[in-house]
């Protein structure tokens, strides 16, 4: 079996650092200063539900709270403890906190003693991650609180993510939540609020991350170690999502959205050559990220695709060369617009259902191919 250094963290992007390795925050300015707003003024609540679309910084921004609250002394608690009357310590305006601070230091190597991050586990005989949240996770918390409440000091929960709490854990949560024990913040990660507990929910003050900007996307993939020549690109093909970002980037995400495109050139003619490579690269063995990855891409495609003939005009940024001129000539008016979003989702299910059920992988972007010229011809006749 393997060592616990070589078991996957469900809470980790594959090929991103993991969010507690993440120096700094981009893009969510209004989120961390809601917070601090909130710390500041001495009522700082004790759940905290942190929202938004995937990759968009839940995790990191999570951490971050975490850092800063372990690393930062109350500012109203503290002070008024303090036996000579000292002045709280000055308002800070973002959540950074020193790397070489000891608590960001314990909490890199993973022995920080205030924090508990309640996550999926794995299952001892395979290894392998298992499918939700167990009550036997939950029950460390436990055992957390009891060795931890000695040094009187502040402890952080981090639940990444509560969409993935089996009943049992969730109902042990919202106990915790409900009587949460002194100086305790719980932090819950989750990209699909109403999959929780109306309860959890109601117990919780909401934090909203949104999709970031090109230019904060751009600053987030260097802190991430991720290069690309086409910052617009992957932004746009990643809708403010860092981790759609890196995804992209592993899979090499914008070429294969560019052979789409490509493809769609000269519809209903198409290049039967760029076809069957596609077609092949999608059959390889091991390539099960791709396939699905080509598939998003397709989706992606088409959507842009009828909103370019919806709004009569094409995306603010080109996810590939000549992709606009593309577009408005496949979908130059409202009606083209409305067949390409109908053909989008029967060509989107089809292709889904027959990659569940194992159908040849090749054989299925062949007809795919085949189902985008007939597309194409009824738009152009529409």
């Amino acid at each position: 079996m393997s060592s616990d250094e070589d078991r996957p963290e469900p809470d980790r992007a594959e090929g991103a650092p993991h969010p507690r390795d993440t120096a700094r925050i981009f893009g969510q300015a209004e989120a961390e200063a809601e917070f601090l707003d909130a710390f500041h003024s001495g009522r700082l609540h004790h759940g905290w539900m942190i929202t938004g679309p995937r990759g968009a910084g839940k995790a990191t921004l999570a951490w971050a709270i975490a850092r800063f609250l372990l690393a930062t002394p109350d500012p109203v608690a503290d002070a008024g403890d303090s036996l000579f009357g000292d002045a709280p310590a000055p308002r800070a305006d973002n959540l950074s906190i020193d790397p070489s601070h000891p608590v960001a230091r314990r909490m890199q190597a993973g022995s920080e003693q205030g924090l508990f991050v309640l996550r999926r586990g794995h299952n001892e005989k395979t290894g392998r991650l298992k499918d939700r949240i167990t009550v036997d996770e939950a029950r460390k918390l436990k055992n957390f609180f009891a060795l931890s409440q000695a040094d009187g000091g502040r402890r952080v929960v981090i639940v990444d993510a509560a969409d993935e709490l089996n009943v049992s854990a969730a109902n042990a949560l919202l106990k915790l939540l409900e009587e949460p024990p002194a100086r305790t913040t719980l932090l819950l990660v989750t990209h699909q609020p109403s999959s929780l507990l109306p309860t959890i929910r109601s117990r919780c003050r909401l934090l909203r991350l949104h999709p970031l900007a090109p230019q904060d996307m751009q600053v987030a993939l260097d802190q991430a170690g991720i290069a690309t020549d086409h910052p617009e690109a992957m932004a746009a093909l990643a809708e403010g999502s860092v981790g759609a970002a890196v995804r992209l980037a592993n899979l090499d995400g914008l070429a294969l959205y560019a052979d789409w495109i490509a493809l769609l050139r000269d519809m209903p003619r198409f290049d039967r050559g760029r076809a069957q490579a596609m077609a092949d690269a999608a059959a390889a063995r091991g390539a099960e990220e791709r396939r699905a990855l080509m598939v998003l891409l397709l989706d992606q495609a088409l959507s842009r695709l009828a909103l370019c003939g919806a709004s009569g005009r094409p995306p603010a940024h080109a996810a590939a060369p000549d992709e606009a001129e593309i577009l408005a000539r496949l979908a130059p008016t409202p009606a083209a617009a409305r067949i390409w979003a109908a053909e989008a989702q029967e060509i989107g299910s089809r292709l889904r259902h027959g990659l569940a059920v194992n159908l040849d992988p090749a054989a299925l972007i062949l007809d795919t191919v085949f189902r985008l010229s007939k597309a194409a011809a009824a738009a152009r006749a529409a």
